[in-house]
């Protein structure tokens, strides 16, 4: 891996790191019941478009924070085909903060395209 490939890589995990939040947030708002991990990382592959790069354990560690902010509640359930599943949903906060995240998205997003304009085509 030559040194460009190497600055790429990381620039998209700095990139991520936040952005992964703002998704699973929206995932679970949109969701009309609780999801489980396997789920949520599916429904990310389809709509997604490589937000977890393939890494479907990185989502585990964010869901928990999320929790533990109190953004997101989960129980746990037995599985027919497995071990128990811990199921998430969002709660009333988490769907404030939602709002706001996606206003500050937005607003990074745009000032970010307003500079970038123009210089690759």
């Amino acid at each position: 891996m030559n040194e460009s490939d190497l600055q790429l890589k990381k620039f998209q995990k700095e990139l991520s790191a936040g952005t992964v939040s703002l998704v699973l947030l929206a995932v679970l708002a949109k969701a009309a019941e609780p999801m489980y991990g396997y789920l949520i990382a599916k429904q990310l592959e389809r709509v997604g478009e490589g937000v977890l790069s393939g890494k479907q354990s990185a989502l585990y560690p964010v869901l928990r924070n999320l929790e533990g902010t109190g953004l997101l509640e989960s129980f746990i359930e037995p599985s027919m085909s497995g071990p128990p599943r811990r199921y998430y949903r969002i709660t009333e906060a988490g769907r404030l903060t939602l709002r706001e995240w996606v206003s500050a998205w937005r607003a990074t997003r745009d000032s970010v395209d307003s500079v970038l304009l123009g210089i690759i085509e």
